[in-house]
């Protein structure tokens, strides 16, 4: 073949290839810089200053509540047996006094983040002990403190505390008054995600039928104000329709800048609603306090100054500016100018969110209605969907000498335990191998744990929860579908024989 010949069709294939895949390449990686830049890009700190207050604070109250209402003692100290997360068995309450210790540790290191005082070291190991504790117990599980799980662990990254801190203070050199939008945006989105999910959790026939809303609103005709109409279906299809209708709307209407405030005042009549409702401890503040992310990041800054300029107008200086994407401040932070450094943090930001946005969907790979058998509903924003009712008779046997003991849960644990024992069928199986290790420790090896459960769920008719054949002391717990809980019958309505005010008697509190 002469110099003068066409390259034959192979190369030329071979070329559009190598091509191709170059421009996909400089694609991919021209988006992934436009990332970078989007994410660094200076915003106002003010805003996020403000949540890291609020944030320690209300961890400060969170901490005052377990010691004024006894929980330290309740739920880590007195109990005889504590219910464990799958793979983090060997995490247990601290012996003794020790408990208390920890939650003053907690206390004091939630008010050195709310002062910014060694900031990223208070947040380090305040998450670390906050984890910690969440971990202890299985029957003190809330979607709020799995929520203040994960933001304390996102507040460990943030530099929250470049301005209006006691590190900035000791260290005039770090002050900013602005922090790159990733910062911002990660808190933003993973309340975002809370929200969302916690909405499209409502899209489910109950919750379109005014269950468990009826129920919880029956229970409470002397509530301020609206109370006299709360057994009204009306008033039913309306609570129930709107707080899906806020779960959904409420973080795309506070972000328009059109319906921000009409927004602002809906989410903050809600949670305080929530607060009068339910039992559900510092929820209600702490998502009110984070609302503050969803509005403009300079917004604390100006109304700071507008104050200022009332109270000093001769000392009043001109608001700062929003900061546009690409500007510089005054103090530039330092590791923003690290390409390497930047990387890292998009592919940290990106993975987190992607984790989050993935882990609630993870009930679709169980077969069955997650409200009833549990599988994938903790760590899913499924919140406030359902109240449960239950009896459950646990049968100990011997298979080598006949015996059987019927034992009830509440001879061995705190009524709150035994309470989840009832309705929570992971947790029935923990039971069971306790039951089977205190009978083995008594003299009988290879003892058999069986029970009876039935459950009441949003006020339907009691139907067997656990099968009541199969021996739970053998159950060994995993990430697989539960084949020993019964499937649930969506087509059973609510009985119309059952006493309404005997049930609501045996109803417990709404499950968050």
């Amino acid at each position: 073949m002469n110099s003068g010949q066409s390259p034959a069709p192979a190369d030329d294939q071979r070329q559009h290839q190598t091509s191709s895949a170059l421009s996909a390449s400089g694609r991919l990686r021209g988006a992934f810089n436009t990332l970078v830049a989007r994410l660094f890009a200076p915003v106002d700190i003010s805003s996020v200053v403000m949540f890291r207050v609020a944030f320690g604070l209300v961890m400060v109250w969170e901490v005052y509540r377990y010691f004024n209402y006894g929980w330290v003692a309740s739920k880590y100290i007195q109990p005889n047996f504590h219910f464990s997360y799958l793979g983090f068995e060997w995490v247990k309450p601290w012996p003794g006094n020790w408990m208390y210790v920890h939650f003053y540790a907690l206390a004091l290191l939630a008010l050195f983040i709310a002062v910014g005082f060694f900031y990223r070291i208070s947040a380090a190991l305040f998450s670390l002990l906050f984890v910690i504790l969440f971990l202890m117990e299985k029957g003190v599980y809330l979607n709020h403190l799995y929520l203040v799980a994960l933001v304390s662990f996102i507040m460990i990254f943030v530099p929250a505390n470049r301005a209006y801190s006691m590190d900035s203070l000791r260290r005039p050199a770090m002050r900013s008054d602005t922090i790159p939008a990733w910062s911002l945006y990660l808190l933003a989105s993973q309340f975002a995600i809370v929200y969302v999910y916690g909405g499209f959790a409502k899209l489910n026939p109950d919750w379109l039928r005014g269950e468990p809303m009826r129920t919880w609103m029956s229970r409470q005709p002397d509530f301020p104000i609206i109370g006299r109409w709360f057994t009204d279906e009306w008033m039913v299809y309306a609570m129930s329709y709107g707080g899906l209708l806020l779960d959904l709307l409420i973080v795309p209407l506070i972000l328009w800048y059109r319906t921000r405030w009409f927004a602002v005042i809906a989410a903050v009549l809600f949670h305080r609603f929530n607060a009068e409702m339910f039992s559900i401890g510092i929820f209600p503040t702490f998502a009110t306090a984070a609302i503050i992310l969803f509005l403009p990041p300079d917004l604390p800054r100006r109304v700071a100054t507008f104050v200022r300029s009332l109270v000093m107008p001769e000392k009043h200086a001109s608001p700062s500016q929003t900061l546009k994407p690409g500007t510089t401040a005054d103090h530039a932070l330092p590791f923003t100018q690290r390409p390497l450094v930047q990387r890292l943090t998009v592919v940290f930001v990106v993975a987190y969110l992607g984790i989050q946005l993935l882990a609630p969907l993870r009930h679709h790979l169980y077969p069955g209605d997650p409200t009833w058998n549990e599988q994938g509903d903790r760590f899913s924003w499924r919140m406030m969907l359902n109240t449960k009712s239950g009896d459950i008779a646990f049968y100990v046997t011997h298979p080598a000498s006949g015996e059987t003991w019927t034992v009830s849960p509440y001879d061995y644990l705190t009524s709150q335990q035994a309470g989840d024992v009832e309705v929570q069928p992971d947790m029935a199986v923990e039971f069971s191998h306790y039951l089977s290790d205190l009978w083995q420790r008594s003299g009988y090896d290879d003892v058999e744990v069986r029970a009876r459960a039935f459950v009441s769920l949003n006020s339907r008719a009691p139907q067997m929860l656990i099968d009541p054949t199969d021996d739970l002391a053998s159950v060994k717990l995993s990430v697989m579908p539960h084949d020993w809980v019964t499937s649930f019958d969506e087509e059973q309505r609510l009985a119309e024989s059952f006493d309404l005010d005997e049930l609501l008697n045996e109803l417990g509190e709404p499950q968050e």
